[in-house]
C-alpha cells in the first residue's frame, strides 16, 4: 500500500474500560499494515478509561471528547480530529481476526464509486452464528424497516457459508464499517440528531442517493459482543429506533414515493404501538408515542434537511431496497431466513 494511503481505526468508547483488555489486543495484533493507526475516541467517560489506555496500550492514540455526544455526533467530533484516507469505525466490543483490514481496504481502492464496506459480523458469544448488528450486510424494506443477510428482525441464522460471496448491500453496520474519509465528509458525516441507532443506515442512504455503492465482503471476519451500550430490549432503544427511522425516511425518500410510504409507515407505527399496549409492554408503547412526539418537534429542522438532500439526489431507486413488507413476510408468512424472501439485490 502506498505510504500516503493512511488508515485510521477509530473506536468510539464510553465507559469502556472493562472491554479494552478483552477486545483491544486483537485490534492491535491484527492491524499492523503500514500507514495504519488505532484511535480510541473517549466519549466523555466517567470511568478510568483514559488513564487505563495510557498505562496499558501506549500505542493507541486517544481522542478525548468533552462530553458524551452519543454515537453519531461522537464519531463526527472524533473524525474531525483524524487525518486518513480510510476510516474504520469499530465498536469497542468487537474482536477482529487476522487479515481483516486488507481485503476491505483493497476493495475500496479498486472502485471509485464504492463508498463503504462491511465485513462478515459474527456473534462473539456464539461464533458460528451471525450477530444482530449487521450480520452479512444490511437492507431495508419498502417501509424503511431494516434487516440483514443472516438476520431477519430478531432472528439470527447460523453461519453455514451461505453468505460467503461479496455482494451489494444497502447499509453497512456501524459496528464495523470501512468508509472513504472524503466521502464521509462530503456526505455530511452522521446526522448528530440521531444520537444513536440507524445513523449508519441514514448515511449509507445519503451516499447511495448520490450515486455511490455499499458492499459486503465476507473475506473479512469480526466477532461482535453486542448490546454493550443499550441492550436489545431497552425501551430507550425502542424510542431511538422508531424516532430515527422516521427521521431517516423523511430525509431520504424521493418525492415520487414520499407521501404514500411515509403515510403507510405512520399507520404501521400506530399498529406497533397498539400491539405493545395490548401486550402490556407499556414502556415500549410510550416509547413509540415519545418517538413520534420528537419527530413533530423536529419537523422544521427535518424539512430543511430534506430540501437540501433532494437537491443533490441523483439516484432515486435502489435495487437493495426490498419492495415488499418485511413485517408481513416475518409475522404473517413466517419467513425466518433471508433466502426465503427470494430477494436478489443485484438485479
Amino acid at each position: 500500500m502506498p505510504e500516503n494511503q493512511k488508515i485510521a481505526i477509530v473506536i468510539l468508547s464510553w465507559n469502556g474500560e472493562k472491554l479494552f483488555p478483552k477486545f483491544l489486543p486483537s485490534v492491535i495484533r491484527n492491524s499492523t499494515q503500514p500507514g495504519t493507526e488505532i484511535y480510541v475516541a473517549d466519549n466523555g467517560s466517567t470511568d478510568n478509561s483514559i488513564r487505563f489506555l495510557k498505562k496499558n496500550y501506549p500505542e493507541v492514540k486517544i481522542i478525548g471528547l468533552k462530553k458524551n455526544y452519543g454515537f453519531a455526533e461522537g464519531y463526527n467530533q472524533a473524525l474531525n480530529q483524524v487525518e486518513a484516507n480510510y476510516f474504520v469505525l469499530l465498536n469497542s466490543d468487537v474482536e477482529v481476526t487476522p487479515n481483516w483490514l486488507e481485503p476491505c481496504i483493497s476493495m475500496l481502492k479498486a472502485d471509485e464509486k464504492l463508498a463503504a464496506v462491511q465485513p462478515k459480523i459474527l456473534s462473539y458469544e456464539k461464533p458460528h452464528q451471525f450477530e444482530y448488528a449487521g450480520a452479512a450486510g444490511g437492507f431495508i424494506d419498502l417501509f424503511g424497516y431494516p434487516f440483514c443477510q443472516g438476520r431477519m428482525l430478531n432472528r439470527m441464522e447460523p453461519d453455514l457459508g451461505q453468505y460467503n460471496l461479496p455482494s451489494p448491500i444497502f447499509w453497512a453496520s456501524g459496528a464495523c464499517m470501512f468508509i472513504k474519509s472524503d466521502l464521509f465528509y462530503n456526505a455530511g458525516g452522521f446526522d448528530g440528531d440521531f444520537w444513536a441507532h440507524m445513523e449508519e443506515i441514514d448515511l449509507c442512504w445519503r451516499l447511495k442517493n448520490q450515486g455511490y455503492k455499499v458492499a459486503y465482503l465476507p473475506q473479512s471476519v469480526v466477532f461482535h459482543l453486542g448490546g454493550g451500550t443499550l441492550s436489545y430490549n431497552s425501551h430507550k432503544k425502542v424510542y431511538l429506533n422508531f424516532r430515527n427511522n422516521l427521521f431517516m425516511l423523511f430525509k431520504n425518500l424521493p418525492r415520487t414515493q414520499f407521501t404514500r410510504i411515509f403515510f403507510a409507515r405512520m399507520i404501521l407505527d400506530g399498529v406497533a404501538a397498539l400491539k405493545f399496549l395490548l401486550g402490556f409492554h407499556l414502556h415500549s408503547f410510550w416509547a413509540v408515542l415519545k418517538a413520534h412526539g420528537s419527530f413533530y418537534r423536529n419537523l422544521g429542522k427535518l424539512i430543511k434537511k430534506r430540501k437540501k438532500l433532494q437537491q443533490i439526489m441523483v439516484v432515486k431507486n435502489h435495487p437493495e431496497i426490498y419492495r415488499k413488507s418485511i413485517m408481513w413476510k416475518f409475522f404473517i408468512q413466517k419467513k425466518r431466513k433471508f433466502a426465503e424472501l427470494n430477494f436478489n439485490p443485484e438485479k
